[in-house]
């Protein structure tokens, strides 16, 4: 048995074989030369029957390295994450994971969706092109293609999407669509090719639900009530990919009743839901934020909301929208709860009307949770992190991997919000137009995004690593 101890696989060595081959046979590639491949292989199977039945399948001379199967089993779950469909059983064989498969970008869209990822990205480089997924917020490089083979591929996409193949110059935008999920198609002519990112888009609204947002029940309280509210603005910032939509729309379950009428322009829809009437964002044909938003005044509407607040025409229009006595959601980009209303300041939204119209301005993040089968404590050294805040913190806890986690040392992740209501004295001070909003919601200072984190890291829930920019960004 050779002495091996971890397996370590490039991008392109993972692409010699499929996942369903790998965990089948419980091998892992060593080196493919022209006529022969090399693999390790547990100590406890049958040598002589892998061999012969590999060599049928991959059409190759087969040579095969003998390792314990602690080993195997580490590689399987960090190389060759199994989703959701499948079986277990092999049935198919490596040319379904060679590009010249006509079924190549299905299997790969289906495979993406089965583990968990969010997003698919297609990069062109120079010399080469790759695919990577994004699963629970970082991306991990997938596949490797050449350039030939990438242009193909991009070609197929653009046919899936309706979108056009002859237009290489301008940025456009798609979808495709499935019986159980749609996906966004975004394409972006770079120095080398068009870059490609796919959002994958569930239909599934069963999660969606206030009590899974993951608030705390006085948070919960207190945007309920914001929620109750027949007029105003409700606002949620945080950074692309922080979980803003998902709270919009357990915002809009929560309040579509047969007795209101709520309409929603999106870009994308990324939930269907029974008894709104949606509409899907235009640009290229004129409609815009603001353009659905003069229409939807005119469809009598009780409940608006706004994808998202991207200049100061779309802000105007929904605080109008809320003066005439509608109850407006949406979200912007702002590093914090108080940093909205400076943001709709700088927008150009004169200060008296956002103290008059804005309910309540919520700021969220997502955090990865520390995989709680390997997690390991540590001792905090003085000099390991340049930052005062952890002066009170002598232990805090480390992602080791384990099979649990598929060895990235995080396992699921949590929402953290910061919930600031517009009560009187915070109206008093936009009035003013005070620079100086944090003395007026000391009673909300201690939940703000960057002591949720803390309290994270002290609880072992987290790393520090995990939120150490979400505690730089809001120290304040």
């Amino acid at each position: 048995m050779d002495i091996v101890k971890e397996i370590i696989l490039s991008t392109e060595e993972q692409q010699i074989i499929s996942s369903d081959l790998a965990h089948n046979y419980q091998i892992v590639p060593k080196e493919d030369t022209a006529n022969l491949i090399s693999f390790f292989i547990s100590e406890s199977a049958s040598k002589e029957t892998v061999k012969d039945e590999l060599e049928l399948i991959l059409g190759k001379s087969i040579k095969l390295y003998t390792v314990s199967i602690d080993i195997i089993n580490r590689a399987l779950i960090l190389y060759y994450r199994k989703g959701k469909r499948d079986t277990g059983q092999d049935n198919s064989n490596t040319e379904k994971f060679k590009f010249a498969s006509q079924d190549f970008l299905e299997e790969l869209i289906f495979e993406a969706k089965d583990i968990g990822s969010s997003d698919i990205h297609f990069e062109v480089f120079k010399d080469e092109a790759r695919v990577r997924y994004r699963i629970d917020g970082k991306l991990t490089e997938k596949y490797k293609i050449e350039r030939d083979n990438y242009l193909e591929l991009v070609n197929k996409i653009k046919i899936k999407s309706n979108l056009d193949i002859t237009e290489k110059r301008l940025p456009q935008d798609g979808r495709i669509n499935y019986d159980d999920f749609d996906i966004r198609v975004s394409i972006l002519p770079t120095l080398h090719g068009e870059k490609i990112v796919m959002r994958i888009l569930g239909r599934d609204t069963a999660h969606l639900s206030m009590d899974k947002l993951g608030m705390a029940q006085n948070e919960k309280e207190l945007y309920l009530e914001a929620l109750k509210a027949s007029k105003g603005i409700i606002l949620i910032s945080g950074p692309t990919g922080s979980g803003k939509t998902t709270t919009l729309y357990a915002s809009l379950k929560e309040l579509n009743k047969v007795t209101s009428n709520i309409v929603t322009v999106e870009d994308p829809i990324e939930y269907t839901l029974k008894g709104i009437n949606q509409v899907q964002l235009r640009e290229d044909i004129g409609l815009t934020f603001t353009n659905a938003l003069k229409t939807f005044l005119r469809q009598d509407p009780d409940i608006i909301m706004l994808g998202e607040i991207r200049d100061g025409a779309t802000a105007e229009m929904a605080i109008r929208a809320s003066l005439t006595g509608h109850l407006v959601l949406s979200t912007i980009h702002t590093n914090s709860a108080l940093g909205t209303i400076s943001r709709l300041i700088d927008m150009g939204v004169p200060a008296f009307l956002i103290a008059e119209t804005l309910k309540i301005s919520v700021a969220q993040r997502l955090v990865r949770k520390l995989c709680n089968t390997c997690k390991e404590s540590a001792v905090l050294k003085g000099n390991e992190y340049n930052n005062e805040t952890f002066d009170g913190i002598k232990e805090h806890w480390i992602s080791k991997g384990c099979e649990n986690c598929h060895y990235t040392g995080y396992k699921g992740r949590t929402a953290i919000y910061e919930i600031i209501p517009i009560d009187s004295i915070l109206t008093q001070e936009i009035k003013k137009n005070s620079t100086n909003l944090e003395e007026s919601i000391s009673d909300y200072k201690e939940s703000n995004l960057s002591g949720k984190a803390i309290r994270l890291v002290q609880n072992g829930i987290t790393s520090i690593e995990e939120v150490y920019s979400i505690i730089i960004e809001n120290k304040g």
